[in-house]
């Protein structure tokens, strides 16, 4: 009987160390396979530019000159970077989004999932899911994404920025009185219920209202402004819809324009696969199942450019990201808070978190 254990207890040790062996031996593999396969980062990206590329891209827009727009540019330099990318994406939602299965299995912001009937309804109304039939018509678009940034102050950019076929605001920042600064044109701005526009004199003519939808309740509330819904004040933290009030604890962060401008076919829904292509192909923030949670929501800047991206053949930027160098500057073109409030701001909340501060306005604006 003692030999039998004696045995057991060593085919036991055996079976141990052969696992081990196993483990050790495949972990061995995976290892050299992630040193020789360094090629591509984690999302996909090359970790370096095959020159020859780059050069061939340069010589098939070598005859372009300075300012003629480039057909497939766009597109082409990011194939060169990121080979994964495809280009067909609309940019706005149309009557057949229910068959676009990128979107159909996520709930907002990264999909239309439970938004059906919403969206069915602000689609019949407004019946139009392009740019203007000049721009359609355009063979080769060139279009710029101008951010909020203080960088644009004082730069005289302005003229330089109305160049451009299809100039693309976000939020509520304001064009007129800057106008040297960031141009005076707007073909579309792209905003959700809490960054648009409430003072009626500062909307643009001739401009598409277009809608980021992070919520459920952003739907709803664009249903209101299409179809004309009578949208009062109510108290702070929500407002009133024919009896009906909406607070800001259902979603929304803070008061929210009451009325638009527009008429139905002027507005716009945004193709929510960009704000899911920014957020976890391009910037590789945590995918969470697909839902909308903590620190992986991308800023509505990103989604905007990954939305020229894929429908603009040359795609420029304009007034993106902070002068922490310069406490004295602008932390936007348009008011006075200084980048040293931010930067204090960051540092308070460092010592007490260990992370930088992330204000809702502040990850959406750039």
């Amino acid at each position: 009987m003692g030999i039998l254990i004696f045995m057991r207890n060593l085919l036991l040790v055996l079976c141990l160390f052969l696992v081990l062996g196993f483990l050790y031996y495949s972990a061995w593999k995976l290892h050299l396979l992630r040193w020789e396969d360094t090629k591509y980062d984690r999302l996909g990206f090359l970790l370096k530019l095959d020159s020859r590329l780059l050069v061939e891209l340069a010589a098939k827009y070598a005859n372009f000159t300075e300012g003629v727009c480039k057909p497939g540019y766009a597109s082409a330099l990011m194939t060169t970077i990121f080979p994964k990318f495809s280009k067909p994406a609309p940019m706005f939602l149309d009557d057949s989004f229910r068959k676009w299965t990128r979107i159909r299995n996520f709930f907002p912001p990264f999909g239309i999932k439970g938004q059906d009937n919403l969206i069915k309804a602000i689609l019949s109304a407004t019946k139009e899911y392009r740019l203007t039939a000049a721009l359609d018509s355009l063979s080769c678009r060139r279009c710029i994404i101008v951010g909020n940034g203080g960088v644009l102050a004082n730069k005289s950019l302005g003229s330089k920025i109305d160049e451009y076929d299809v100039i693309v605001r976000l939020n509520s920042a304001p064009v007129k009185g800057f106008e040297k600064d960031v141009g005076s044109k707007t073909t579309m701005r792209i905003t959700y219920p809490e960054g648009a526009i409430q003072k009626l004199e500062q909307y643009e003519k001739n401009s598409l209202f277009v809608l980021a939808g992070f919520k459920w309740q952003d739907f709803k509330w664009l249903k209101y402004v299409v179809y004309k819904e009578k949208v009062l004040p109510w108290r702070e933290g929500s407002f009133h819809v024919r009896g009906k009030s909406i607070s800001a604890s259902d979603g929304f962060w803070k008061s929210v324009a009451t009325h638009v401008p527009r008429e139905p076919h002027e507005i716009r829904i945004l193709n929510p696969y960009f704000i899911q292509e920014a957020a976890f192909t391009f910037i590789g923030l945590p995918f969470n199942n697909g839902l909308m949670g903590r620190g992986n929501i991308p800023t509505l800047g990103s989604v905007a450019v990954t939305m020229a991206l894929h429908n603009c053949d040359e795609v420029a930027v304009a007034g993106f990201g902070y002068n922490m160098n310069s406490p004295s500057a602008p932390l936007h073109y348009y008011e006075t808070i200084k980048m040293s409030a931010i930067k204090e701001s960051w540092t308070q909340h460092s010592a007490r978190e260990g992370v930088p501060a992330q204000t809702g306005k502040e990850w959406r604006d750039h």
